[in-house]
């Protein structure tokens, strides 16, 4: 029901946009949001969008990333620019209970399968 792609390896620096397709059941008014995880590490919030698109970023992406939402086809986006190895992980789509816009993992009822993003220095 949730689909990420656009990961890849990226030199420090560089731009990235993810993707994440959704179906209208599992997003209809529900905000949607990204995580990460590095290995070793535990999942992260990264950045969220309620239902009217206001937002929430996690304060190491802000200036950096930016989520959008196209409530017509159901896909969210993150563009992330100025990469940084620490931004290594594998980013996971999510959609959540409410439609306000969350940085708490258990306002998250649906989990995609995440897309690697590799940045090297």
């Amino acid at each position: 029901q949730l689909q990420a792609s656009g990961g890849g390896l990226v030199q420090a620096g560089g731009s990235l946009r993810l993707s994440c397709a959704a179906s209208r059941r599992t997003t209809s008014n529900n905000a949607m949001g990204w995580f990460r995880q590095a290995p070793g590490k535990e999942r992260e919030f990264v950045a969220s969008i309620g239902w009217k698109s206001s937002t929430v970023y996690a304060d190491s992406v802000k200036g950096r990333f930016t989520i959008s939402r196209d409530f017509g086809s159901g896909t969210m986006h993150l563009q992330m620019n100025s990469l940084k190895p620490d931004d290594t992980a594998v980013y996971l789509c999510a959609a959540a209970r409410g439609s306000l816009p969350t940085s708490q993992i258990n306002g998250y009822h649906y989990w995609g399968q995440g897309t690697l993003v590799t940045v090297s220095s």
